[in-house]
């Protein structure tokens, strides 16, 4: 087996996959009654973090209603506003006081899990009490410790955790 390969395997066998289920079923009631889905990350995060919103919004592999979703990344005037005024830090926790209510969920992804931005966004989620979940690289991190709950992917090629943070958007949107 190509050794890329064999990495990703590793990778998805040691991640805790089961927590990602649940928080898809905890999500899918919150949704369900009217709460919101935020997702923020950086470069190919941001990617993930999109495409997860686009299955919430659309539909993953079945017919349903659409789901309220944004990727904070995505509203382009904000977000440059926001960073020219306040600094990029500040680009998803400015947004998510904005828009978040008590209740609705934010989801965090970076591979590195030490993205300035995204643990702003982590704290600001826990100020306004949403709930707030991550999906990082290897353990520990700033923004795992930011949050209610993380996976960490261990793994150390960032392609490799952004590989497995797409299978575990997918498995989100499927429970």
């Amino acid at each position: 087996m190509h050794a890329r390969l064999a990495e990703l395997r590793e990778a998805l066998a040691a991640t805790d996959a089961a927590r990602v289920e649940e928080w898809g079923r905890t999500a899918a009631a919150a949704l369900s009654s009217g709460r919101r889905l935020f997702a923020c990350g950086n470069g190919g995060s941001a990617a993930e973090a999109q495409h997860l919103t686009a299955e919430l919004t659309g539909r993953f592999e079945g017919e349903r209603r659409p789901l309220s979703a944004i990727a904070l990344h995505a509203e382009t005037s904000s977000l440059t506003a926001i960073a020219n005024d306040y600094g990029y830090r500040q680009v998803y926790a400015r947004q998510l006081r904005a828009h978040a209510r008590p209740g609705d969920l934010l989801v965090c992804l970076s591979t590195s899990g030490a993205s300035a931005n995204v643990i702003a966004a982590a704290l600001a989620a826990r100020e306004l009490g949403v709930t707030c979940w991550a999906l990082t690289g290897a353990a520990p991190s700033a923004l795992a410790a930011a949050s209610d709950e993380a996976v960490a992917v261990p793994a150390a090629r960032a392609a490799t955790v952004q590989e497995v943070h797409l299978a575990l958007v997918h498995l989100f949107c499927e429970t």
